[in-house]
């Protein structure tokens, strides 16, 4: 039994250190998560506009609650550099990318850059607001709700947290960073950096 124990503790841990380097896989139906495969979450694309799809109408046009008790809407931000990040409090890399998060806030902040972090979860504004604080967090906070989470999945083309989709100033989707890792929020740096300062 000592030994089984010793197996099952051993497994548990190194499940955990895994799904700090890769991203959390979630299911919106079963509100499940599990670690997706390193080749699928460390892809993120290049920084320019090509072949990067229009974001849909749905997610253009949709009203995101926020925790701050407004709303965001994507059509109407046009003019400032938005990222959007999925993101839950039960996923450890998106814990991990968080203090990347909020220091690209506090840098870009007077130059138009809004971070929208939106919980994939249905947690409470009270767990959020914890969360937040401990995280101390400085950018924007909201909900997607499960039908908003499959629309960027579906942009994405990968079904797990985080994700990111940096919009420039015209509205146009111009990155996306998939899955959690370095190497994924080095570029998502470097883009934000680069569609900031055009």
């Amino acid at each position: 039994m000592k030994k089984f124990l010793q197996i099952l503790l051993t497994f548990c841990c190194l499940s955990f250190v895994f799904s700090g380097l890769l991203g959390c896989g979630y299911s919106t139906t079963t509100g499940e998560a599990n670690v997706n495969n390193a080749e699928e979450t460390k892809t993120s694309t290049s920084t320019n506009d090509e072949g990067y799809p229009a974001p849909p109408a749905t997610i253009e046009n949709a009203e995101f609650k926020l925790l701050d008790g407004g709303t965001f809407n994507l059509k109407a931000s046009k003019g400032k550099v938005i990222l959007i990040n999925l993101w839950a409090t039960w996923c450890g890399p998106c814990r991990k990318e968080m203090p990347e998060l909020v220091k690209m806030q506090d840098k870009y902040r007077d130059k138009g850059f809004e971070i929208i972090g939106l919980d994939t979860d249905p947690e409470s504004p009270e767990e959020i607001k914890e969360f937040a604080e401990k995280m101390n967090l400085n950018y924007k906070l909201g909900w997607a709700e499960n039908e908003m989470v499959n629309e960027f999945f579906k942009l994405a083309q990968m079904n797990g947290i985080p994700q990111s989709f940096l919009i420039n100033r015209e509205g146009k989707l111009t990155g996306m960073f998939r899955g959690g890792g370095s190497s994924v929020v080095e570029k998502m740096k470097e883009t934000v950096e680069e569609i900031v300062n055009e």
